[in-house]
């Protein structure tokens, strides 16, 4: 990712933006509560507590319109409803903060720069369904955020904001922490309850969900850390407040960690509606060194890659699956002219295929296989049939997989071949990268009129597969060249070509 500049942060377009989950990052200091509670901090929950009822609380978070900010989009007073109802002598409150797409740090950056916001919240949920424990379920690898956690923790308890009879009412509630290993897989709230409960973190079939039988078997409410990050503005400025912003069936704002091939990477916090185009263009200021946008990642490494043709999409839940991409946790990858698409279904594949638990037969074996004919292709070796494999295969794959994993892995597949299957044809037929990245379809060639005969090339070559005589022309026999790509670096006279 590239470093930006003070005058670059500064540059970027601030009126698209609402911040929300992230109003507080770089506001306060994370690690004093004062500073906290002077922007309002607890009041949401002192309130509550002393004059709504956990009915009157899970509608106002139902008339605000929030869904799950984690990926799937679920109605979270729906959720935290299942959970009131469901009546049990335990219940729990976890958050996940296993925050594992690739270039995704949305959650990170919450935990690290607001906590409290993620700890009052969890309370509210937990007055609001019956619950008197949290945990908080955080990737081993975000050493600050837990710090900060364990500090936000501790300062809470001292105030009165967790513990026994808080705000003075027979309300008890208190957090602790829990730690995974960085399992992609833990993402999925099933599998995340097992690893809770120290077993293999694997994803089971629903129903029943956790409101029903999550945490040792108790009913159990799970959002993610955007998710509880909105909690307390709700209730501070309204659920009429938090509904006004956003599109008819997604509302408020939705974080993104914008990446790639873009002027001005980092997190930004946009209402839900802003186009695709909005993103890139104005917020992130265009596509770098001026190249031509090819492609947005969204989703992560399960979403689809969008096209130009997509860039006036409104961002919410349902236009991005309708794009055949999704919404995810907010990861968006920007890609450029110079990037290859099979390259790139090759790459996420290869992330997923890492990352499944094994458990269900068309994750574990069906993916390996896609990642296999990608793979097959991007060497050159692909067939014609190959593609409908890739697409039969993808589909399987989808209908069959056990949870959202599985069920949404082959979207970079689907999404490449729907929208960039000229480059398909290429690798296939012409046995040609169009982008010049796969690096078994490129021949490295001397164009006899540039060449001076200096011999830096064949000096350069580790295999010895250039020839020729000094002050005459070099050539390089393609059945040696192993495509390191040295005597294009040593050349100084761009006689070294890729073709």
């Amino acid at each position: 990712m590239n470093e930006m500049s003070e005058d670059q942060v500064k540059s970027i377009p601030r009126k698209k933006q609402i911040r929300i989950a992230l109003r507080n990052c770089g506001v306060i200091d994370p690690e004093r509560i004062e500073e906290y509670i002077e922007k309002d901090g607890y009041f949401s929950l002192g309130r509550i507590l002393t004059e709504l009822s956990p009915e009157e609380t899970i509608r106002i978070v139902k008339e605000s319109g929030l869904r799950g900010r984690g990926g799937a989009g679920f109605p979270t007073g729906l959720k935290w409803e299942f959970a009131l109802k469901n009546k049990s002598d335990q219940k729990y409150v976890v958050c996940n903060a296993d925050e594992g797409d690739p270039g995704a740090f949305m959650d990170r950056s919450i935990l690290e720069g607001d906590p409290h916001s993620v700890l009052e919240a969890m309370a509210i949920c937990g007055y609001a369904i019956g619950a008197d424990t949290g945990y908080i379920y955080i990737r081993a690898e975000y050493p600050l955020a837990i710090e900060r956690l364990k500090t936000a923790i501790t300062q809470a308890r001292e105030y009165g904001f967790l513990g026994k009879a808080i705000f003075g009412t027979k309300f008890n509630f208190d957090i602790f922490l829990k730690y995974g290993a960085g399992a992609f897989v833990c993402g999925e709230e099933t599998a995340l309850i097992h690893s809770m409960e120290g077993r293999r973190g694997e994803p089971s079939l629903k129903p029943p969900f956790p409101a029903e039988s999550g945490y040792l078997g108790k009913p159990t409410n799970v959002n993610n850390v955007e998710t509880f990050a909105n909690i307390p503005v709700i209730f501070q400025k309204g659920p009429e407040w938090f509904r006004g912003i956003g599109t008819d069936k997604s509302k408020g704002t939705k974080v993104f960690a914008l990446a790639g091939k873009v002027n001005n990477v980092g997190l930004i916090e946009v209402p839900m509606g802003t186009t695709i185009r909005e993103v890139i263009f104005e917020i992130g200021g265009g596509i770098r060194e001026g190249k031509k946008f090819k492609a947005v990642q969204t989703g992560g490494p399960s979403g689809g890659c969008l096209t130009e043709k997509h860039l006036d999409t409104p961002i919410d839940y349902e236009n991005l699956i309708a794009c055949g991409s999704m919404m995810g946790s907010g990861g968006m990858i920007v890609m450029d002219e110079d990037d290859c698409m099979v390259s790139v279904a090759r790459f996420f594949l290869d992330f997923t295929v890492e990352e499944s638990c094994g458990k269900c037969a068309p994750c574990r074996i069906g993916n390996k296989r896609l990642y296999e004919l990608l793979d097959r292709i991007c060497k050159g070796k692909g067939e014609m049939e190959d593609l409908d494999r890739l697409k039969n295969l993808s589909i399987v794959i989808k209908d069959t997989s056990l949870c959202g994993l599985g069920q949404s892995s082959p979207n970079p597949v689907l999404s490449t071949m729907d929208n960039f299957y000229d480059e398909y044809i290429s690798h296939v037929v012409d046995k040609k990268c169009p982008s010049g990245v796969c690096r078994d379809l490129l021949e490295y060639f001397i164009v006899e009129e540039n060449c001076v005969g200096c011999t830096a090339c064949a000096r350069a070559c580790p295999v010895g597969a250039i020839s020729g005589e000094r002050k005459e022309p070099h050539v390089i026999n393609p059945e040696i060249c192993i495509k390191c790509g040295a005597c294009m670096e040593k050349c100084k006279f761009d006689a070294v070509i890729l073709r």
